[in-house]
């Protein structure tokens, strides 16, 4: 695999030349960025994959949902359909995409919105709202966003960075000035100041980035149908995990603190289940002679799992949900929560 990574390095030269080139017109006024005259605040990262981006953007919702018009924006990748579009309550994946039918299901109170072109995806929304959050939008440059916050992915950053498709990097890292804020996501929660500082060192912050450093925090298991129930994992329990996510292995590891028994059928990011996936893992769940077993999904999964066509399959297995936040680090989250609400309510309209 390695062997590959070097061989696909001339591809990723050229590939990072044309994103620096890209970068510069719309750097230079060249390529025209839109400001809006109301908050709009970016959420996204430079690699490939997950670095939290879903979280963070849930606990954005939580923070201003009360006090303010809010709307999610998002690309709504995986959907099957095209355009501006405004999530309904019962959305479901292919409508909409995982992440931002994730959103409507836990806020359902909150506008959640998909478009491919941001700029006009804010037009359809700011005459309601007055607060716009953008879920996975750092490369979107078409839109100049009042306030961008850029996540990166603790393990990630221990380790060599390329463009793709050598590596995972959507841009060059020299990219990371670009943000107003950094945050460094998934780290362990007993992480020591010698690892702070070497993040600190990788990532070279501006004297106007303020960098924060936060950890998952696992919550309850629920279940994916039917109403909450306590549900208790031990050694003895074998835990049959489904997943089709970009980076699956911080839930393996937390579950792997329970139990030792986990069997991962483990599928690439934002993969559609077929009717075929969902019977190959009733067949091994069966299988399973353990008295003590069930399946646990992500939430982002757990979205294209309640598609029509699977339904009746899902409903004959022990399906779990588990739900995720995050948690700042080094009492980091009293100060985040205020350079965000200064952020917002320096618009006359929020103050």
């Amino acid at each position: 695999m390695q062997f590959l990574r070097w061989l696909l390095l001339p591809l990723s030269l050229l590939y990072g030349f044309v994103v620096i080139i890209r970068n510069w017109l719309y750097d230079a006024g060249i390529f025209k960025s839109r400001e809006f005259d109301l908050p709009v605040i970016s959420v996204g990262n430079l690699e490939v994959g997950g670095a939290g981006k879903s979280p963070m953007t849930e606990y954005l919702i939580a923070l201003f949902k009360r006090d303010y018009k809010l709307a999610t924006l998002s690309r709504g990748y995986g959907r099957q359909t095209k355009g501006f579009i405004t999530a309904p309550a019962n959305a479901v994946a292919t409508q909409v995409g995982d992440e931002p039918a994730q959103f409507k299901s836990k806020y359902p109170d909150v506008t959640v919105a998909v478009c491919e072109d941001r700029a006009a995806g804010i037009d359809n929304l700011k005459a309601q709202h007055n607060l716009i959050i953008l879920d996975d939008a750092f490369q979107h440059r078409a839109v100049k966003p009042g306030f961008s916050i850029l996540l990166f992915d603790y393990k990630s950053l221990q380790q060599p960075q390329f463009m793709l498709p050598a590596g995972n990097l959507r841009e060059p890292f020299s990219g990371r000035w670009r943000a107003d804020m950094m945050v460094v996501t998934k780290c362990p929660p007993n992480i020591g100041e010698a690892e702070f500082t070497r993040c600190y060192n990788r990532l070279s912050p501006m004297n106007w980035q303020p960098l924060f450093f936060s950890s998952i925090k696992y919550q309850p298991l629920r279940p994916l149908n039917g109403n909450d129930v306590d549900i208790s994992i031990d050694a003895d329990t074998t835990v049959f995990l489904l997943t089709g996510i970009a980076n699956p292995a911080p839930l393996t590891t937390y579950l792997q603190t329970q139990t030792p028994k986990i069997v991962h059928h483990n599928y690439p990011d934002h993969h559609q289940f077929t009717l075929k996936n969902i019977s190959k893992l009733a067949a091994d769940f069966a299988a399973c002679t353990s008295p003590n077993k069930l399946i646990i999904t992500t939430e982002k999964d757990a979205q294209r799992l309640r598609e029509q066509s699977l339904q009746n399959a899902v409903a004959q297995l022990p399906f779990f949900v588990q739900p995720i936040g995050i948690e700042f680090l080094n009492n980091g989250q009293q100060n985040f929560d205020k350079i965000i609400t200064d952020y917002v309510r320096q618009y006359p309209n929020n103050n």
